[in-house]
């Protein structure tokens, strides 16, 4: 089942900058191999439900590590027999109305 999972994590237990946790999420979710992409308010995973699962997984396993409360966010979109659609989405969106966006 190939899904594409949107999430946020927050320690809400280190002030005010959180920006150093939410870089060694980064680092695990690039040295993953699992395709993303980081927005403001949080990063989009896809790929293999087991795998992009793990990867929250791991990432919240290093948070958790060091911090004592944790705000976690999870939106989770499974279709099966569909690929591509980290990007797909947005095309398709900007192919309706003829135009780019920003993303």
């Amino acid at each position: 089942m190939s899904v594409l999972a949107e999430f946020s994590m927050t320690p809400l237990d280190k002030g005010e900058s959180v920006s150093k946790y939410v870089a060694r999420s980064l680092e695990i979710i690039a040295d993953s191999g699992v395709p993303y992409k980081l927005g403001p308010m949080g990063t989009c995973l896809e790929g293999e439900w087991d795998a992009v699962l793990g990867v929250i997984t791991k990432c919240y396993q290093r948070m958790s590590a060091d911090c004592n409360r944790i705000s976690v966010s999870i939106r989770i979109d499974a279709r099966q027999g569909r690929e591509g659609r980290l990007t797909g989405k947005i095309r398709k969106v900007q192919d309706t109305l003829g135009r780019e966006l920003n993303t």
